[in-house]
């Protein structure tokens, strides 16, 4: 399995971005494995197509246009990620709906294409983001995890001197520790 887990966004724009602190948040947490490459893709579009060859699955994070409330989660998959990104809340999402039309044109389109999309509340100029936002990159990332879970990815957490446990939408989700390097949600 060779999966990339893309998050979009700028950075530059508070709640635009989500994706690449998404990644971050990843990176930090937990230990990758070599069959997942996380990459922030900042406000790339076309330039990314070669990121896509050879990949059983492409996870990608980013703020989008629900009309859900302010630092809702939403998960997309399959037809519908592609009609999410011609809803721009940002040049770049034009940039990625190119892409993605590119990649299943020469065949490169993964399988398997998730997209995990936040509700922005802010999309001012600024480094940091919402607190709406802010407050649910916890739960962003371990949706991230569950669906690299899903498709057979072990993930090891970075740091963990007991079994943690992970809160979701009000419910902890303890990791079970089979050894210091393997850990799973139980």
């Amino acid at each position: 399995m060779n999966i990339l887990v893309l998050g979009v966004g700028n950075l530059l724009m508070q709640d635009e971005g989500v994706g690449g602190r998404a990644i971050e948040e990843l990176e930090k947490r937990f230990r990758i494995p070599p069959a997942v490459e996380l990459l922030d893709g900042g406000t790339a579009g076309l330039e990314l197509l070669n990121q896509l060859g050879c990949r059983d699955a492409l996870i990608i994070v980013d703020a989008v246009q629900s009309g859900k409330a302010p630092g809702t989660v939403i998960r997309f998959e399959g037809d519908q990620v592609p009609a999410v990104f011609r809803r721009k809340i940002s040049p770049h999402q034009l940039g990625i709906s190119d892409l993605l039309a590119a990649a299943r044109l020469i065949d490169l389109l993964p399988k398997r294409l998730v997209l995990f999309g936040v509700q922005p509340a802010e999309l001012g100029t600024g480094l940091e983001l919402s607190s709406k936002v802010a407050g649910v990159l916890g739960e962003l990332t371990l949706l991230i995890a569950l669906e690299l879970q899903s498709l057979g990815v072990e993930l090891l957490l970075k740091n963990a001197p007991h079994p943690p446990a992970l809160t979701l939408s009000g419910k902890k989700w303890p990791l079970v520790q089979l050894n210091p390097c393997q850990v799973v949600l139980s």
